[in-house]
């Protein structure tokens, strides 16, 4: 069954769990969730179990990350569920906040001029006297999601911030699915100068190949079977790229024309570099190829590492 677990929800109850921690002598590795918890979830515990003494999980729903239209009021949760899950692995604390923001008052709140100030995500329909300071990796934010989804990067710096913040973790799991926000999330600490370990974890699938994602609940069963041409092909990719195939726009169509036939719709398929996320013409050290597409209503996203072959 596992130990019991401390379910956390003010902030200033979670510093001072961890900070009694902290006093004990303990290290103390954070697991950022937005809940509905699966196995590649679960994967970044085991790695966060390894890396320090202690384990907090955080689940919270992050309304500014999402863009008004976007799934935030639909996004799956299962907290009782979650916490079975966690206490299987012996999770030390989980901190489930109601509210990370200070919200405002539902007033409207003009620009310089006259009219009115365009609201960009779920947190801004609050109002005027709300939360306004926003961390911006102003260039790694920019590509692949950051195209489609201006304001996703803003919210998850300014969430993680907070976490770090709040829960003062030693480290910091996070998952290499979404592959530009673990790299955008590295920025940041280093930037900032938090001391926080960011931990890179590998993409958990199915044994059908889909990289587990909790928005693949949303799939019907013939909408997954197709979103099974992005691993598929890249797959394919990883074994071009070993055979010496180095052309990006090569292995770009190669995705872009399996998905196509599958019938989805694509964001964008990149190749680019592992750490700067700049768009690569050729591959010649390491590379990243970056997929985001939809299928149905569900939009997934899914990458590949790629490493030149040997001369």
């Amino acid at each position: 069954m596992g130990k019991d677990i401390e379910v956390i929800r003010d902030k200033d109850a979670m510093r001072r769990w961890s900070r009694e921690r902290r006093k004990e002598g303990e290290t103390i590795c954070l697991v950022p969730t937005m809940g509905y918890l699966h196995r590649g979830h679960l994967a970044l515990v085991e790695e966060a179990k390894k890396r320090a003494q202690r384990v907090v999980v955080s689940v919270y729903v992050n309304p500014s990350q999402f863009a008004v239209g976007e799934d935030f009021g639909s996004y799956p949760s299962n907290f009782e569920g979650d916490l079975l899950k966690l206490r299987a692995l012996s999770v030390d604390a989980v901190f489930n906040p109601h509210d990370l923001y200070v919200r405002g008052d539902g007033k409207t709140f003009g620009e310089e001029g006259n009219g009115t100030q365009r609201i960009v995500s779920c947190l801004e329909e609050g109002g005027a006297n709300g939360h306004e300071t926003w961390i911006r990796v102003e260039r790694l934010e920019k590509p692949l999601c950051g195209v489609s989804r201006p304001v996703f990067f803003r919210g998850v710096a300014t969430v993680v911030a907070k976490l770090f913040n709040i829960v003062e973790p030693d480290a910091a799991v996070f998952g290499k699915k979404d592959y530009q926000q673990w790299r955008l999330i590295c920025r940041m600490v280093r930037d900032l100068d938090f001391a926080v370990e960011i931990i890179g974890s590998e993409i958990v699938r199915d044994p059908d190949g889909l990289a587990m994602s909790s928005r693949n609940v949303h799939l019907s069963p013939e909408e997954r079977q197709k979103a099974l041409s992005i691993s598929k092909s890249l797959k394919k990719i990883r074994d071009d790229v070993c055979n010496g195939e180095v052309s990006t726009e090569k292995l770009k169509h190669s995705v872009v024309e399996s998905i196509l036939n599958a019938g989805g719709k694509i964001d964008y398929v990149e190749v680019v570099d592992q750490v700067t996320l700049h768009h690569l013409e050729r591959i010649q050290s390491s590379a990243v190829l970056c997929v985001a597409a939809r299928f149905g209503g569900v939009r997934l996203i899914d990458n590949m590492e790629l490493q030149a072959p040997v001369q």
